[in-house]
């Protein structure tokens, strides 16, 4: 893959791997079929997950113990075909091994008598249709004449699309898997039930005769898939649904993905303020466009970045259903009389009209949706609805909807296509540009809160968890009345990365070399990785030799038993044998090396044991093939070989600590990514906020009000102020009696998502995966003379991961308490609401955590606890 995954979408692959052998063993063992569904929200790479997957069944994953399927026919069908070009190019981009020339569109002239293995083949609901030249014939073909005799399909084609289907499926060197792409909407279909769609047509083989052997859908929703796949069961044998593959749109949030916030500007008073607010939708635009400029300016000026990346920011332009064309001319005006530049050539429209439209003194072209995000000439987009499913722009920085209020589930379909990160990551402590911003000149405070009511609930086309929606939004800075000692203790704050599943130290080890040497900070950094793994394994091998002489002629033995029976005999006799491994045995029995000590470390090993210059010979590297392979199987080798890495690892980190702060964004996330590949936490570095969207109003029993502020906190507006808005009622009463103690100099509310300014704390939840605990507050007091930071975390004791929590919090503590004045947990007590509070410095009260069996507000209730004042 050119892409590193994001862990969460590591997670899908490997499950959607698991489904897809399980899947071959049923059909090709027990002739069963099945399906099943990868459902995630829009942004999260469904098509990058899908890649990794793809690549894995054609050419196998060693690190997964994947083994390829050679007979693997990928499927990839949609209902659009421009949908399924942009897919291309997306395969394409993510993995190298998954070039154009495996990559075909089923168009006319088609004909082949099957599909051909380790291909992806696209095809769309036109395709299939009656009148297609691909399936002309198909009907007729399908019913013998009164002879008996079943017509030649037409068109000079040996072989329609359906005969071609068939012939693969039948092929028992094949398997074939159809991804159902966006599959809730190749069931919406209002024809009648007893009228198959194409599509289930496709997957229960009423045209071929032989159903889809695996069906796998990849869409933001599943329910009706699940319900589609029933329907498409063949009569005599229904469709085995495995495990659905979903993603917690969460941790999609939280990989900084998608944008943090989503901003909804309202009108305060009633009147026609149409051009008024588009002459704001057009400043912010150009806004936009200096923060982007300048900062990816200030990254191209620090060390290390080679990065091209640009960033055009588009605003949307969103129209009613029955526009007046003057209307939209004179919005257009507007905005360009703000920006400048703006001409015919800036603007297009994605209407379903494809060709000229004529607003006002505006000649305005169609445009591809799909082809808007490269297009960085468009500033400016004409759209109605939701556009199309599939299409997303993340350069689209600013909506404009002169819709009425009543249609705000259009509003809600458009800024789902809005919601990528243009970098494809979150740029540290600058929320505007981890924002979006919606300017809605027909709604007022009610109907702007339902529609943040409406985002914030959504699970089909946006994520809600951790997103946050203003309706008054305003940007903060670092708080001018904030010493600078506090900045300097902030500094020197630990806070922590989770490790990634399946990670391993020499692939760690391997990663954390090239990057030191791509940014000059280690130059011959991957030759030294090389050298002192080469030693290790070699002093290895010297101590384990008695052990390691039996594995190699384990590796160069092939060993397997003769089952012999005698006619008229009922009795079989057994007997042992040997032969000696050829060539390609070896090569298998190195796989395991190559999981072991890293694919990288294992070929270098054997290239450092054949030194061509004192033994080129055919039997040199075959001594090193084995020797590599025998010692992967050694007892305990695996373990130190690790540990060693780890040594590296830590070393370098140290050595580099400084360096690599100093580096680019992008640089930095990119070490962020290698301390995630270790097996245990990590710590990591925060960054400084830089700037922060809050919103100035909230919403009580359905109405907006001015939010109530507060002073002290790190980020504010220009009069030291901050909204009190993100925070619940206890959280607001908490945050209030730690401003008002009197060493309070500061204060900071830490971010709910995992992020560089945003402090994180390791836990393992019920199931044992390692997740992020980001406490509420973080307090700086003045403690005789000196700056002293406190976390102090009110801790909701109802919910189900709050004793796990509470124990990653404890075990921080126990690491990192010195570094802290305080540490505090925060929780109520039965019935009374009473806010107690375990600290969590005090050794018994971390022991009583570890060892709580019950509920986590017995132990603010116990003698441990004492009321929070």
């Amino acid at each position: 893959m050119r892409f590193t995954l994001k862990d969460y979408q590591a997670d899908a692959v490997v499950q959607t791997l698991d489904n897809l052998r399980r899947a071959r063993r049923l059909y090709q063992n027990e002739g069963m079929e099945t399906s099943f569904a990868l459902t995630a929200t829009t942004g999260a790479g469904k098509t990058v997950m899908a890649a990794a997957a793809i690549e894995a069944l054609f050419y196998g994953d060693a690190e997964l113990d994947f083994e390829p399927d050679p007979g693997a026919v990928v499927i990839w069908f949609s209902d659009d075909p421009n949908l399924n070009e942009q897919t291309k190019r997306r395969l394409v981009q993510a993995s190298e091994k998954l070039t154009y020339d495996r990559l075909i569109t089923i168009k006319p002239p088609f004909a082949l008598p099957a599909l051909e293995p380790q291909t992806v083949y696209f095809l769309n609901t036109q395709r299939l249709s009656k009148t297609s030249l691909l399936t002309r014939g198909a009907e007729q073909a399908t019913t013998a004449d009164a002879d008996g005799m079943i017509p030649a399909s037409p068109d000079d084609l040996a072989w329609n699309i359906w005969e071609t289907l068939a012939n693969t499926i039948e092929d028992d060197g094949l398997t074939v898997y159809l991804v159902l792409d966006e599959a809730h909407r190749g069931f919406t279909t209002k024809t009648s039930r007893d009228k198959p769609t194409i599509v289930r047509r496709l997957v229960s083989g009423e045209m071929t005769g032989l159903p889809i052997p695996i069906v796998w859908g990849i869409s933001a929703t599943i329910d009706r898939f699940i319900e589609a796949m029933k329907e498409a069961a063949t009569p005599l044998q229904g469709r085995t649904t495995l495990p659905a593959v979903t993603v917690d749109p969460a941790r999609v949030q939280q990989s900084g993905l998608i944008k943090d916030v989503i901003a909804l500007d309202i009108p305060a008073e009633s009147g026609n303020l149409e051009t008024s607010l588009t002459t704001r939708a057009a400043r912010k635009l150009k806004d936009s466009a200096k923060r982007w400029g300048k900062y990816l300016a200030e990254q191209k000026a620090l060390p290390g970045e080679t990065s091209t990346d640009s960033v055009v920011p588009l605003m949307v332009l969103q129209i009613p259903n029955t526009e007046n064309p003057d209307d939209v001319g004179l919005w257009l005006d507007t905005i360009q009389s703000e920006l400048g530049d703006l001409s015919s050539a800036n603007v297009r429209h994605v209407l379903g009209d494809h060709k000229v439209l004529t607003f006002g003194s505006w000649d305005v072209d169609w445009i591809e949706p799909q082809r808007v995000q490269d297009e960085t000439q468009v500033r400016v987009l004409i759209a109605k609805d939701g556009i199309s499913t599939g299409w997303d722009c993340p350069r689209a920085e600013v909506l404009i909807s002169f819709r009425p209020a009543k249609d705000h589930t259009h509003i809600t379909q458009l800024l789902g296509r809005m919601v990528r990160t243009p970098l494809a990551r979150r740029i540290p402590g600058e929320d505007r540009l981890n924002s979006v911003d919606c300017i809605l000149p027909h709604f007022d405070r009610t109907t702007a809160g339902n529609v943040a009511k409406y985002l914030t609930g959504l699970t089909d086309s946006m994520p809600t968890t951790g997103q946050k929606v203003l309706l008054d939004p305003r940007n903060l800075e670092p708080n001018p009345a904030v010493p600078g000692s506090v900045w300097a203790c902030w500094d020197e704050l630990p806070s922590m990365v989770i490790p990634r599943r399946g990670s391993r130290p020499v692939k760690q080890l391997v990663s954390l070399a090239q990057a030191l040497a791509a940014d000059s900070l280690k130059p011959g950094a991957v030759a030294s990785v090389q050298a002192q793994m080469h030693n290790t394994l070699e002093s290895l091998a010297a101590r384990y030799d008695g052990q390691l002489h039996s594995a190699e002629i384990e590796v160069r033995t092939v060993r397997g038993t003769t089952i012999a029976g005698r006619m008229a005999s009922k009795k079989l006799s057994y007997a042992d044998f040997n032969e000696r491994a050829d060539e390609r045995a070896i090569r298998v029995a190195f796989e395991d090396a190559k999981r072991a000590f890293g694919a990288d470390v294992a070929q270098s090993y054997v290239d450092f044991l054949a030194d061509p210059e004192t033994d080129d010979s055919d039997e040199a590297l075959r001594d090193a093939f084995v020797k590599a392979a025998a010692l992967a199987t050694v007892p305990n080798v695996r373990e130190k070989v690790d540990e060693a890495a780890k040594e590296i690892v830590s070393e370098w980190f140290g050595q580099h600590r400084v360096s690599i702060r100093g580096l680019s964004d992008e640089r930095r996330e990119a070490y962020d990514e290698i301390k995630s590949q270790a097996v245990d936490p990590q710590l990591a570095q925060l960054t400084r906020p830089k700037s922060r969207l809050e919103d100035f109003a909230e919403t009580v029993d359905g109405q907006v009000r001015v939010a109530e502020l507060i002073d002290k906190h790190l980020m504010s507006d220009e009069d030291g102020w901050f909204p009190l808005s993100s925070l619940n009622g206890w959280e607001q009463a908490v945050a209030k009696r730690e401003v008002a103690r009197t060493d309070c100099i500061a204060w900071y509310r830490n971010p709910s998502v995992s992020r560089p300014d945003a402090l994180g704390i390791p836990y393992r939840d019920g199931i044992g995966n390692w997740r992020t605990l980001h406490p509420d507050f973080l307090i700086f007091s003045e403690v005789n003379g000196e700056i002293r930071p406190s976390i102090v975390d009110p801790h909701g004791t109802h919910l189900d991961d709050s004793l796990v929590k509470l124990r990653g919090l404890a075990d921080f503590a126990e690491a990192y308490g010195d570094a802290f004045h305080r540490i505090d947990s925060l929780g109520t007590t039965g019935a009374s609401g009473e806010l107690r509070v375990l600290d969590m410095l005090d050794p018994a009260v971390r022991d009583a955590v570890r060892q709580a069996k019950g509920a986590a507000g017995d132990l603010y209730a116990s003698s441990l606890g004492s009321k929070y004042a």
